[in-house]
């Protein structure tokens, strides 16, 4: 029975003594991997704009990425463990509140886009408005001014109208001359014809010269 004990003592003491370096090595191993995890976040972090929006916060993951990296290096690997995977938490919060933010940012850009659009429609709508009440404007100043036009040619041809119409009245104005004929009676001479025969005396009438008179008189028609 001694020997049989004594085997599996020596056995047991082998197996530990194997075990030992295999399980430090494991513990280096996750800590590098920690460590490379928490470096892929942060990188992640930066490029989603962490390290501006949110440089406190990302200041401490790098620090704490350092601190594992030194932890490692010192042979705590527990500690580096421990100290990356806490880098890479950091990390994550600080990329996941860098995305909202660009989000954020995003949407309020688009936002502000769609308002000066609208503001800018709204802006053409009225200069549209203003552009077609001044053609309005100028087609009621347009219109006005051919009615001006219109009734300064009218008075003008009534005027010629009349002034044509004095025209032709004076023009028509006829010269009307009147013949009035006085027949007037000369006094009859009595001529004596002695014959031998004698006869009574007798009178003869001499129509004298015609007298006449002549009267123009204008006559102007309406």
């Amino acid at each position: 029975m001694k020997p049989l004990h004594s085997t599996l003592l020596a056995a047991t003491m082998l197996a530990v003594a194997w075990s030992t370096p295999a399980m430090a090595e494991g513990k280096a191993d996750r800590a590098k991997k920690a460590i490379a995890v928490a470096e892929a976040k942060i990188s992640a972090a930066d490029t989603a704009g962490a390290d501006t929006l949110l440089a406190v916060d990302q200041a401490k993951a790098k620090q704490a990425l350092a601190d594992a990296r030194e932890d490692l290096s010192a042979g705590r690997k527990e500690e580096a463990i421990e100290t990356a995977n806490h880098a890479a938490m950091i990390a994550d919060a600080n990329l996941g509140q860098a995305q909202r933010m660009k989000a954020e940012h995003t949407a309020a850009r688009v936002e502000a886009a769609k308002t000066d659009a609208a503001i800018a429609q709204a802006q053409a709508s009225e200069a549209t408005q203003q552009a077609a009440a001044q053609q309005v404007a100028a087609a009621n100043e347009r219109a006005a001014n051919a009615e001006q036009a219109a009734q300064a040619a009218q008075q003008e041809a009534m005027a010629a109208r009349a002034s044509a119409q004095a025209a032709m009245e004076q023009k028509a104005a006829v010269e009307t001359t009147v013949t009035t004929q006085n027949t007037g009676r000369v006094a009859a001479r009595k001529v004596v014809r002695t014959r031998v025969v004698k006869k009574p005396a007798h009178s003869t009438r001499v129509t004298g010269p015609v007298a006449t008179t002549t009267t123009t008189v204008t006559q102007r028609v309406n």
